[in-house]
């Protein structure tokens, strides 16, 4: 069974730090790429992160590349996002998926095998 349990959301001033957790049932952390979507008031969900299926490789949206970091704990069956230099675009509710389809070379979301409940993540001074 898969479930994502994601936390670590809160409220920061613009050029604040943040770290998202997300802890994965055994069955999500063997068999599936884990990955970060976020979806923004009245917009539409955006890709932001992943790992491939084998976890050995990482992909990011422009939009947030070099400031995110994806990471992975394999005993603790856990994945993290740590996001430096946060901007209020940045705003946005945050997911952890698993199977997450995308396309573009700057990835587009397309679909995703499944999502947490989400952790809300408001920049703002």
């Amino acid at each position: 069974q898969v479930q994502l349990i994601e936390s670590g959301g809160g409220l920061v001033q613009p050029g604040a730090s943040l770290t998202l957790s997300c802890a994965a049932s055994e069955d999500a952390f063997r068999n599936y790429g884990l990955g970060w979507l976020r979806q923004a008031p009245g917009k539409e969900r955006e890709f932001v992160a992943t790992f491939s299926r084998s976890g050995t490789v990482t992909l990011y949206a422009d939009s947030v590349k070099g400031r995110f970091t994806i990471s992975r704990d394999s005993a603790k069956k856990a994945i993290y996002l740590q996001m430096n230099n946060l901007k209020p675009e940045d705003t946005a509710i945050y997911y952890c998926a698993a199977e997450i389809q995308y396309s573009g070379g700057d990835p587009k979301y397309t679909s995703a095998g499944y999502w947490g409940q989400g952790t809300q993540v408001t920049v703002s001074s």
